[in-house]
């Protein structure tokens, strides 16, 4: 499987832009400092050793982010599952996503929860903007910070779902229209589509 860094590169810096936009009021870079200061090893010790197993972490945790926060902002809803299966991971555009990324968040969310000082302090949505950021730098993109203090989403639908992830059939227009939305261009679009392409080959 060949990945092209580049653009798994420069999709982790749009969707790291995007969100501090979404959230930044609450963002701080020490926002952990006196409830967990270790998080970021914790994560990045997982992430080192799942990414040590099988390469399609990277990919596959990028796409992972890029589907929580395309939905409802990155607030890790698309890792909530419904006994009825009506969760966004339930949701057509959400089935292919590859297990490795979910595996790489929980095991972090277990690597952070095992330091009792941590345990229950750090929401899934900053493990994932995390091991994203991780995952991409271990690949052999540049080591960028990231600020902290998302909370977790309690709602998700397959309704929710809808209207914004793109769908294979959309044109040009609605490519471009959907990414405009999300404050993001068609350079940007290209980005992140190419590297949702290169998790599946």
């Amino acid at each position: 499987m060949a990945i092209n860094f580049e653009f798994v590169f420069t999709s982790f810096m749009i969707l790291l832009i995007s969100s501090v936009q979404t959230s930044s009021a609450q963002l701080s870079r020490g926002f952990y400092n006196s409830t967990c200061p270790n998080v970021e090893q914790l994560v990045r010790a997982a992430v080192t050793q799942k990414l040590q197993q099988t390469f399609v972490t990277a990919p596959s945790t990028l796409r992972l982010f890029f589907h929580d926060c395309f939905v409802r902002g990155c607030d890790a809803s698309v890792l909530l599952v419904s006994p009825t299966n009506q969760a966004e991971k339930s949701h057509p555009d959400d089935v292919s996503l590859a297990g490795d990324g979910f595996d790489t968040v929980v095991k972090a969310k277990v690597a952070v929860d095992s330091d009792r000082q941590c345990r229950n302090k750090v929401s899934c949505a900053d493990i994932l903007a995390l091991a994203t950021r991780d995952v991409v730098n271990l690949a052999g993109g540049p080591f960028y910070e990231v600020e902290l203090g998302r909370r977790d989403g309690r709602i998700s639908t397959i309704a929710s779902v809808q209207h914004h992830l793109p769908s294979p059939n959309f044109n040009l227009d609605q490519l471009n229209s959907l990414f405009s939305f999300n404050g993001l261009s068609q350079t940007d679009m290209i980005a992140l589509s190419d590297a949702g392409r290169e998790v599946s080959r």
